[in-house]
């Protein structure tokens, strides 16, 4: 047992406090300026790293001088598979500026609206929703573009702006969770070294249910009599392509960084062709693009250097340890991984954050209960984009409400497709299905020896999995 105490490292509370004094500051900042948003997160896990760094060693743990504590903070940020996910992030900015530039967006919006049945209005707003967000990896970005379309067209027939919200939102919400370029998405399957492929498969499979009786209520949705008609709705289907080959070359399981690579070429050639921009001119959208995703890649450096220090504190392992008291059976431990993500994303109202902040102690819990790591990686960004969907104060309700001039509060009961896959992430919790085949490709035992897809490094590992 001693032995096994040594392996596992000290257990202190006192070493979840640098999270703990992030939370703090975070809602009491937003409680006095009555804005959530008002305490900027990189500031938030700066201080939280000052905390972490001013903090004594625990009792059995070696006393660090606050160079060797620095270096411990560096060493955990600049992590290689944290390092991979910021470069993934800054692919991702550089794909979205291309082709918004290049009308990709308004493509894909339109495209929606001239097909879309006249008695079909609410679900097919959602599932435009649900396309553009695929496509885009943004729920901000989704909500930003076809808001303004539901505000017109609530104005234009009478329908419920709030019923279109909701309808709007969850749609967003889609895509947050199951595209293959969204930030949550990128940080659940990185953190636990998944094929992205594996854990849409998963999401997916669980999301159609709620899809369907989503699209089921919006259609029982009482509406007048409306007609689209008279409106022009122009699109250029050459426009569509970058999207549609990242999607596709992602189902064929093809390296995250390569498909972001190729559907950024392919914007900047079709963007050229279509006269939007020039080769040079492009690069000024490619920068644009990622400088959207700096602040998120940066503060994904912090997250990490912040659980190192809580790691070498006794934080983390007291957590773990205090979970797996009352833990006994891994429908108990997958849903305490839920459970934590849901708290930081109240906390933070950043479902990115929240799965960057618990991916390692999902890995530890993981190893522990002899978890599936595709199961976790689809738990992380489910629990956290069906939360995120919801919270009256995050940007996707503060952004659709101030669009309608309504209170946040207002759309929050409309948002049924986020309490539909809440639902559905509580079936996949405690259910087994489906089964894991191969516990030696799917579990944490080889989790060291695998790369940033989750297949092994080497020959004997090769080896190891097959004499299995």
């Amino acid at each position: 047992m001693d032995e096994e105490e040594k392996k596992k490292g000290p257990s202190s509370f006192m070493g979840l406090m640098p999270l703990i004094g992030f939370l703090i500051l975070y809602i009491l900042s937003g409680l006095i300026s009555g804005k959530f948003d008002s305490m900027p997160l990189l500031v938030g896990m700066i201080i939280a790293g000052i905390i972490g760094l001013a903090l004594p060693a625990p009792k059995g743990q070696k006393k660090l001088s606050i160079a060797e504590k620095v270096n411990i903070f560096c060493e955990a940020g600049g992590e290689s598979g944290l390092m991979m996910m910021v470069v993934i992030f800054i692919l991702a900015g550089a794909f979205q500026g291309v082709a918004t530039k290049m009308h990709a967006v308004s493509s894909v919006t339109n495209l929606g609206l001239s097909i879309l049945p006249q008695n079909m209005i609410l679900p097919g707003i959602f599932l435009i929703g649900c396309i553009l967000s695929f496509a885009m990896g943004t729920s901000m970005g989704t909500i930003a573009a076809l808001m303004p379309v539901g505000v017109m067209l609530a104005q234009k027939t009478g329908i419920n702006p709030l019923v279109i919200a909701g309808a709007v939102i969850g749609g967003a919400m889609f895509g947050d969770n199951n595209s293959f370029i969204s930030a949550s998405a990128i940080a659940a399957v990185q953190s636990q070294k998944v094929l992205m492929k594996k854990k849409f498969l998963l999401n997916f499979m669980y999301y159609i249910p709620a899809i369907v009786l989503n699209c089921v209520f919006l259609a029982l949705y009482p509406i007048k009599h409306i007609a689209l008609t008279g409106n022009s709705y122009s699109y250029n289907v050459v426009d569509i392509i970058p999207y549609l080959i990242v999607i596709v070359l992602s189902l064929c399981g093809m390296n995250v960084m390569n498909v972001l690579m190729v559907g950024i070429v392919s914007g900047i050639v079709i963007g050229i062709i279509h006269g939007d921009f020039s080769l040079i001119g492009s690069m000024t959208y490619i920068q644009q693009g990622m400088a959207g995703m700096e602040d998120m890649a940066v503060i994904c450096i912090f997250v990490g250097g912040v659980v190192g220090l809580m790691k070498y504190l006794g934080g983390i392992q007291w957590l773990i340890d205090t979970l797996s008291k009352n833990t006994k059976t891994q429908h108990g431990a997958e849903l305490s991984i839920g459970m934590l993500i849901v708290l930081l994303c109240v906390a933070t109202t950043n479902n990115t954050v929240a799965i960057i902040t618990v991916g390692p102690m999902a890995q530890t819990i993981g190893k522990k209960f002899h978890l599936s790591r595709t199961r976790v990686a689809a738990i992380l960004s489910m629990f956290a984009t069906n939360v995120q969907g919801f919270i009256p104060y995050a940007g996707q309700c503060l952004v659709a409400a101030g669009m309608l001039h309504v209170s946040p509060m207002a759309v929050v009961p409309w948002v049924w497709y986020c309490y539909l896959t809440l639902a559905m992430s509580l079936v996949l919790v405690f259910t087994k299905f489906p089964k894991v085949k191969n516990e030696a490709l799917e579990g944490y035992d080889n989790f060291e020896n695998l790369s940033d897809d989750g297949t092994p490094l080497n020959s004997v590992e090769d080896a190891a999995i097959a004499a299995h």
